[in-house]
């Protein structure tokens, strides 16, 4: 028997207000047509006024929570992945603590883009096993729509607002819960996808700027790879993997990943059609919706990855 990281229950928080490629056709020179081609995307939401990643992920929080069984004054921790926070200090998850009346619990976030949800859960994973904390509450949300140029139709088509959660209880058991990640970075990349602005730098927030071939290209090669790596550091195979959750960039990404792996397209949970890239909201929404529909059930083998700027990328391998 081992301390693991035990997955309780899921939630997420999607804005009300949705936009189809349609209505972004009216106010950017793009196509349905264009964006479907080229992304798979059909849809995204985009937060109003008074919506914050904060308010979206203690939304996600509420219902991962309700979900798990779990009482808010039961977490010891929360992390946060965001790159779009509510303020430059303090940390989002300070936020979230404070609307689900938690007096007293560690709680900061986690920036590494569209992986960091990667990141935060093994972050709380490793710190659940060191014994910090019985209960974690591990959070992916974004307001990206904030750091978009609406000029740019290269990129503000791509992007959506949201957030998703997960509750972690730590239990010593065999073969469920966490059974291993890895996590990469190679800030050599920084200028295929980044934001042009920064608190020390320009003292703006700046807009998102992408290259997005070069993206594609790396993407694929690093998310098999990563993929290999947890397979091998827990003496699994392909063939048993249930599900893969993938971060959602881009169908083609997907299905180039699955296809580099020998993967069957059916196996990979795809939502990218109606979410849009929601950076490190993706895998959380991602495993929510697969989770709530049946697809995934207890003790199917899954495997969250993801890739984002910085570069960062990585993968984890979990017995739901």
């Amino acid at each position: 028997m081992m301390r693991r990281s035990v997955i309780m229950g899921t939630g997420a928080a999607l804005p009300p207000r949705r936009v189809t490629n349609a209505e972004l056709a009216e106010r950017v020179d793009t196509t349905h047509e264009w964006i479907i081609e080229r992304t798979g995307i059909e849809a995204r939401h985009i937060a109003a006024d008074g919506e914050t990643t904060a308010t979206l992920a203690t939304e996600a929080a509420r219902k991962a929570l309700e979900a798990a069984g779990v009482s808010a004054d039961q977490i010891g921790l929360i992390v946060l992945a965001t790159a779009t926070p509510d303020q430059t200090f303090p940390a989002s998850a300070t936020i979230v603590q404070t609307a689900l009346g938690i007096d007293d619990c560690i709680a900061f976030d986690v920036a590494a883009v569209c992986t960091g949800f990667l990141y935060a859960l093994s972050v709380a994973d490793n710190m659940l096993k060191g014994g910090m904390a019985e209960h974690a509450l591990v959070i992916g949300s974004e307001t990206f729509s904030r750091i978009l140029d609406w000029e740019d139709r290269a990129t503000c088509v791509l992007f959506g607002d949201g957030a998703g959660a997960i509750v972690l209880k730590a239990e010593e058991t065999e073969d469920r819960g966490i059974l291993a990640t890895r996590l990469h970075a190679d800030g050599r990349h920084n200028q295929l996808l980044f934001v042009d602005g920064g608190v020390s730098t320009t003292g703006t927030v700046g807009k998102l700027r992408m290259k997005g071939k070069e993206v594609f290209r790396h993407a694929v090669v690093n998310l098999a790879a990563v993929l290999n790596e947890v397979l091998a550091a827990t003496g699994h195979d392909a063939s048993e993997i249930d599900w893969v959750v993938p971060h959602q960039a881009n169908k083609r990404i997907l299905d180039a990943t699955a296809k580099k792996l020998g993967l069957p397209p059916e196996k990979v949970v795809i939502t990218v059609d109606q979410h849009a890239n929601t950076s490190a909201a993706s895998v959380p929404l991602a495993l929510n919706v697969a989770v709530r529909d049946g697809r995934i059930r207890k003790g199917d083998l899954i495997v969250l990855e993801a890739m984002g700027g910085g570069f960062t990328w990585g993968a984890a391998i979990v017995r739901y």
